[in-house]
């Protein structure tokens, strides 16, 4: 561990994490820890040595200039903190990086020691897998344990996925082993249109931290990021008929399923973040404090101001995938939802080992 600055001191803290790569469909978990960082302006205190975890010809460093100085970024996992503020502030550290190349079990000996030494109450991991989703309905995150007590209390899932896992499952594990509460939360993807950003998976599994944890989180243009990039994968599939058939089928599959759960809890879940939110004026963050919207601009065309969505696969492809969504079958590549899902439920319950 390189300590960039102090330890600070820190009240009630979770600790929300997110990896990059095959836990990370449409980059939609990782993108939602960095919208974090970004609205409540986060302060990096701690790295990870990359030499200890990262083969370099696979995560490749850069290099940039400062000033006409060249400096090289290397590939690793920084801690940062924020403070929300109002009548009761908290502390989130937040964990973003990319998953290890090697050393699992110290990699996540290091992020526990820190959160034991920081007082960490729980952690939260952050994950996206590519399923049988259609665009048009709302993204299925799933909230799962390996505790029975926690999955019992928060109304959580407890994992029961067996199968090749990713360094969210070994945290987790890790977390469960070490005595420290530990969920995560998994945000489906759909496998035909998994090349990132995927904006309206990243203000899912925001919202549905917001559910967890009881915090109001600031949006910024994430919910018009997520209407844009519908609209634009709505346009796009209507041009190709064998995907407009195939997401058609996908609806119906998913209406089906959900039929039976026009569920009061639901619509609980959605009354309490309304709640939550009616208070908090534009531009302001929870407890009235202003903030900045944020910069998205890595989602929108300058020349139209819409999100760009990438084009969405045609179905007999197998999918094609991008650098934070690998592919959906073969030795070493990424479980379906459904391979995860050993409930057949509409979204990854049973997926923590992802």
């Amino acid at each position: 561990m390189i300590e960039l600055e102090g330890v600070p001191e820190l009240i009630d803290p979770v600790m929300v994490a997110a990896f990059e790569g095959w836990n990370d469909a449409g980059d939609a978990a990782s993108t939602a820890v960095a919208h974090l960082d970004r609205e409540w302006k986060g302060e990096v205190f701690a790295a990870l040595d990359a030499e200890d975890y990262y083969d370099f010809q696979v995560n490749r460093p850069t290099v940039w200039l400062d000033g006409g100085v060249r400096k090289i970024t290397w590939p690793t996992t920084r801690l940062s903190v924020v403070r929300i503020g109002g009548d009761q502030p908290r502390d989130l550290v937040l964990v973003r990086g990319i998953e290890p190349s090697m050393r699992w079990r110290s990699f996540c000996n290091e992020i526990l020691a820190f959160a034991h030494e920081l007082g960490v109450e729980m952690v939260v991991v952050l994950g996206a897998l590519l399923g049988d989703t259609p665009h048009t309905r709302p993204v299925p995150v799933s909230g799962v344990t390996s505790d029975p007590d926690l999955a019992r209390t928060m109304d959580l899932e407890e994992t029961r996925y067996e199968g090749p896992t990713g360094i969210v499952g070994i945290l987790q594990e890790a977390c469960t082993h070490a005595g420290v509460p530990a969920v995560s939360l998994w945000a489906a993807v759909p496998h035909y249109v998994s090349q990132p950003p995927n904006p309206k998976a990243t203000l899912a599994l925001l919202n549905r931290l917001e559910d967890l944890l009881g915090l109001r989180i600031p949006l910024g243009e994430l919910p018009e990021d997520a209407r844009a990039w519908q609209l634009g994968v709505d346009q796009l599939a209507a041009e190709d008929s064998e995907v407009a058939e195939y997401v058609q089928t996908l609806e119906e599959a998913r209406d089906t399923a959900e039929l039976p759960e026009a569920s009061g809890e639901a619509i609980a879940r959605e009354f309490e973040r309304y709640l939550r939110r009616r208070d908090v004026g534009p531009g302001q963050a929870p407890g009235g404090h202003a903030t900045e919207s944020g910069d998205a601009s890595y989602l929108r065309d300058t020349s139209s101001g819409r999100t760009r969505p990438p084009k969405p696969v045609r179905p007999d492809t197998g999918g094609e995938t991008g650098p934070g969504s690998p592919p959906t079958s073969g030795p070493g590549r990424q479980p379906s939802a459904d391979q995860e899902n050993e409930d057949g439920d509409d979204g990854p319950q049973d997926s923590s080992e992802d």
